[in-house]
């Protein structure tokens, strides 16, 4: 097969190689190795690289741009890719034999310049540590001013990405500069000048114990044992990336492991901790057991020589007062000779150290930096080590990964990070490959993801790993349960319930709804573990807890619970809920199927903010359980505000199975008087709630519209709504609810959360705008979303991870509401795909007042697609297409179309590539436009003989207010010239 063939047959394969990781580093490499054989011009090179666009969307246009430039390319191109690609990455693509010879082309190389082209792959290797050097060297010369070295040095970039951008900003400067750079490579690499500075020998000692944590951290890690049970799941076999993102830095786009501790996204230099934080259940600990595992195998994080795991729950078994050599040695691996030798080396080179501390929500004690220790032989509670080595007092230098719950990290403690990283979980992509890895039989494999696929609702609780894994796990539940198919958290978890009790039995199985009541008393000893638990915050349990509870071997064996490795007591077994949901659930079901709870424990329980503010968890949970002066004291001591998400989520559980649907499971396990009367106490508790909320929202200043901005436990309330399913009560929770707009921005809104918004919200009585702005929708979540869309009068989705599928589907249904007329979706993922619904939407909707699609891939043809909609539209008033790449005729097909326009106020082009033709195409809507009053026209491309045309047409036009021209291609004279012949230019 022709290399073009398989170029065009393998597309998305070769997309997925090179994006997948969530790096650009393959596809800049491959971009080297073109550059380097002349396969790609310098113009092409500028054309792909452009700043502040998506990695997927510049690695299409190097494969639409390959393509066009027939077989040849295409063959060094493959080549390229085979020498780039990690072998797991090149798994199943096919690559051309026709160009196997890669070598540098002497003749191409006249001037120092085309050297920098031609030798551009080993260049890029070559400058990697010595990048200052050669900035030094520019800058002493003359070449570089102090901005261009700021400038390559951006935190941004990765030590490559730097040695590119220094190449491209020397091959602007020409051929002296170029020069300049040789001659400092040239140097480095004469004898007795090593090009690695870093380079040093630690002691034999050292080694050694360098192999021996290696081993031990391998060891470790390379089996799955978070949702282990009695089978351990490989982690090379089952692991699928989540989608990480900086919480900070929106336009970096998708992250690769190793960008946890790279340079990107860097919001405070002094700092050395990174917080990895995600939702339970979205794969934090096991994206660090990789992270680990990889280390130990020298395939990543190769700049540490020792990387030290911790696990906060484990950390809270430990009750010595301890110094950091201690807590090294005693809690990761112990030296077996010359510590203080090891220990030194550690102290001199830091920044070749990192520490990993995961769970920090489950460790006992709040964050706190009143005590100070600055010695690392000083002894201290552990609590206290470890406070003072994410802030910096302690090992400074030593980078630090933290993982926890984003709700249960303080502002205090945020203070001290050097970034946060927010795991998403999976990918629509992810979800399918980790049931592909879970069912090596594919035709199982692919009746599960039709199951999942059906039912809209359970596919997007399977974003969370966890949750995607009892849904693989129960996969012979799920499809035998047709029209029952689980559609809530509680749903899936009551399914998991049932598969492991009746695989205890298979013989003997009940049938029925019996199979509960026959493991009632297993059921009930676990439940009491799990909340007593949650009441200390206690997550690992030893065999004196188990025995307290009456918890046996026989109940151990139903794999609920698993074998803990407690680093302070090796020689007794301890035991520990297979995830952190799980003890919730079986907490949950204590509450609700225990006789011997207080009536005020579920009241309680939905307080959570005066739980914080006074410390009723020790309370809420003493009401329901016996126990000693010494044990409630001690219990008051640690409660603490980062037991509330483990709170939260174990009252959603209650809300869940209190619910109407499953009150029959109950009827031979507890009176039903009691179980509705519960119900009851949890319909009243969650209507409460949501009033206090609403009672919360000020007055509107005269002449806005009243606006709720969701405060933080809104989400967590109609997620419990959600889990009643009692439509009854989201009408009368919502029924009081008189705003004009709901902001939800920043609030881990998943497709989760909008499958339990769309439930309460649709019963809302008045038409709202619905703003959901810097979330995780995607196109799962747009789809949970349509339910309420008949009473959203406008929706906001800027940066959600949204593409042409989704959008496809929303408006269908939009098209169908006639209160919805505002959109906007910018920093999403939309191309010209989408345009011709945009199109449909604007000829079929009578009144459509604002289409925002700012930041996505949009070209020329889909602006072309769109004025055909345009044309046919007399309402958007508002139309903000910034930051796409219309181009000069994309600019006059929509200006065209917007000629008998009556309703347009405001256009927005900024930062497309606009010329003076599509400038001068402009004009022409100025001259006819009795209504516009706003075009933004910055960062285009425009030149004098553009502006004059629309100087000359805004003569006869006096609606327009302002015509934004700053950053375009005019002289300073020029701009101060036309700025007096028109007022209304601004540049």
């Amino acid at each position: 097969m022709l290399a073009e063939e398989l170029v065009l047959k393998q597309r998305t394969k070769i997309l997925h190689a090179l994006c997948s990781s969530g790096s650009a580093e393959h596809l800049e490499r491959v971009l080297d190795i073109l550059l380097a054989q002349g396969a790609l011009i310098w113009e092409d090179y500028q054309n792909i690289q452009v700043p502040g666009r998506t990695l997927y969307t510049n690695a299409r246009q190097l494969l639409d741009l390959v393509y066009t430039k027939g077989v040849d390319t295409c063959g060094l191109f493959l080549h390229a890719l085979k020498l780039v690609l990690p072998e797991a990455q090149a798994v199943g693509l096919s690559f051309s034999e026709s160009c196997s010879n890669l070598e540098e082309n002497d003749e191409r190389q006249s001037t120092s310049n085309q050297t920098l082209l031609a030798q551009r792959p080993s260049l890029v290797h070559k400058l990697q540590g010595c990048v200052d050097g050669v900035l030094e060297a520019l800058l002493d010369s003359g070449h570089f001013s102090s901005a261009d070295c700021d400038e390559v040095r951006l935190p941004i970039y990765t030590p490559t990405q730097q040695a590119r951008r220094l190449l491209d900003h020397v091959r602007s400067r020409g051929d002296l500069a170029a020069s300049v750079l040789l001659q400092y490579i040239h140097q480095k690499q004469e004898p007795g000048f090593p090009l690695n500075q870093r380079d040093l020998t630690p002691p034999k000692e050292f080694l050694k114990y360098q192999k021996k944590l290696s081993s031990s951290v391998s060891a470790q890690a390379c089996f799955l044992s978070t949702y282990g049970g009695t089978s351990h799941m490989s982690l090379d076999d089952i692991y699928t990336d989540g989608e990480l993102e900086l919480a900070e830095v929106n336009a970096h786009g998708p992250l690769g492991l190793e960008d946890i501790v790279g340079l990107a996204g860097i919001v405070n230099e002094e700092a050395d901790t990174v917080l990895v934080s995600g939702e339970a259940g979205s794969g934090k600990s096991t994206l660090l057991q990789r992270l680990h595992l990889l280390w130990a195998r020298g395939l990543a994080l190769q700049d540490f020589l020792l990387l030290f795991p911790f696990s906060c729950r484990r950390l809270n078994s430990e009750h010595n007062e301890l110094s950091v050599q201690e807590l090294l040695f005693q809690h990761c691996c112990w030296p077996d000779r010359n510590q203080e030798e090891i220990f030194q080396f550690i102290l001199d080179h830091p920044h070749q150290i990192l520490f990993t501390f995961d769970g920090l929500d489950e460790l006992k004690q709040s964050f706190t930096d009143e005590h100070r220790v600055c010695c690392p032989t000083q002894r201290a509670p552990v609590h206290v080590l470890l406070f003072n080595l994410i802030q910096g007092s302690l090992m400074k230098g030593v980078q630090k990964v933290v993982t926890g719950r984003s709700e249960a990290v303080s502002p205090l403690l945020k203070k001290h990070l050097r970034k946060e990283v927010v795991l998403k979980g999976f990918s629509p992509a992810g979800i399918d490959c980790f049931v592909r890895k879970h069912h090596r039989d594919p035709t199982v494999a692919a009746k599960v993801l039709e199951s999942m696929q059906a039912n809209t609702a359970l596919l997007g609780l399977c974003h969370s790993p966890v949750l995607c894994w009892i849904v693989s796990q129960c996969h012979k539940e799920l499809l035998g349960c047709g029209e029952g198919s689980p559609k809530t958290i509680t749903d899936v978890y009551l399914m998991i319930l049932q598969h492991f009790l009746q695989h205890q039995s298979p013989l003997k199985s009940t049938m029925g709804l019996g199979w509960l009541q026959e493991h009632l008393k297993t059921v009930l000893l676990l439940g009491q573990l799990a909340f007593e638990g949650i009441r200390s915050t206690c997550y690992i349990f030893s065999g004196t807890d188990l025995e307290a509870c009456g918890v046996t071997e026989k109940d151990i064996c139903m794999v609920f619970l698993i074998k803990s490795k407690d680093m302070s007591s090796t020689h007794s077994k301890c035991y520990e809920f297979s995830h952190v949901t799980l003890q919730c659930f079986f907490a949950a079901l204590f509450i609700v199927l225990s006789s011997n709870t207080n009536r005020s424990v579920i009241p309680k329980l939905f307080e959570l903010e005066n739980m914080r503010e006074t410390g009723l968890t020790r309370v809420c949970f003493g009401a329901c359980l016996p126990s000693s002066d010494q044990q409630q004291q001690a219990s008051e001591k640690e409660s603490k505000a980062a037991e509330t998400p483990n709170l939260q989520i174990t009252a959603m559980f209650v809300s869940g199975l209190l619910s109407q649907r499953h009150q029959n499971l109950w009827l031979h396990c507890c009176p039903s008087a009691a179980v509705e009367k519960k119900a009851r106490q949890v319909a009243k508790c969650l209507s409460k709630g949501i009033q206090k909320h609403f009672r919360s929202i000020p007055q509107p200043v005269q002449g806005e519209k009243k606006s709720m901005h969701a405060m933080p436990d809104f989400v967590w309330l109609i997620k419990c709504l959600y889990e009643m399913q009692e439509s009854q009560i989201a009408k009368d929770a919502m029924s009081k609810l008189e705003v004009d707009h709901l902001k939800l921005t920043y609030c881990n809104i998943g497709p989760v959360e909008c499958t339990a918004l769309a439930y309460v919200l649709q019963h809302l009585r008045n038409p709202v705008g619905l703003q959901l702005d810097n979330n995780s929708v995607g196109d799962v979540g747009v789809e949970q979303l349509l339910p309420c869309m008949h009473i959203c009068n406008s929706l906001y989705l800027r940066n959600n991870n949204i593409t042409d599928e989704g959008i496809r589907k929303l408006i269908a249904k939009v098209i169908q509401c006639d209160s919805f007329q505002k959109i906007a979706l910018f920093n999403n993922k939309l191309t010209d795909a989408c345009m011709q619904d945009f199109s449909y939407l604007l000829k079929t909707k009578q009144v459509f007042i604002s289409l925002r699609l700012g930041n996505n891939n949009i070209t020329a043809e889909g602006a072309k697609q769109l004025a055909e909609g345009l044309k046919a539209n007399q309402t958007l008033a508002y139309l903000g297409l910034w930051g796409n790449r219309i181009g000069d005729a994309g600019t006059e097909a929509l200006a065209s179309s917007l000629e008998k326009s009556n309703s347009l106020v405001w256009l927005s082009l900024v930062g497309n590539g606009v010329g003076s033709a599509g400038a001068c195409a402009l004009a022409n809507l100025i001259r006819k436009s009795t209504s516009l009053q706003e075009l933004w026209l910055t960062e285009n491309c425009i030149t004098r003989m553009g502006v004059e045309c629309l100087i000359q047409a805004l003569k006869h036009n006096t609606y327009v207010t302002s015509v934004w021209l700053r950053n375009n291609d005019l002289s300073l004279e020029d701009a101060e010239e036309m700025k007096q012949l028109e007022s209304r230019l601004i540049f």
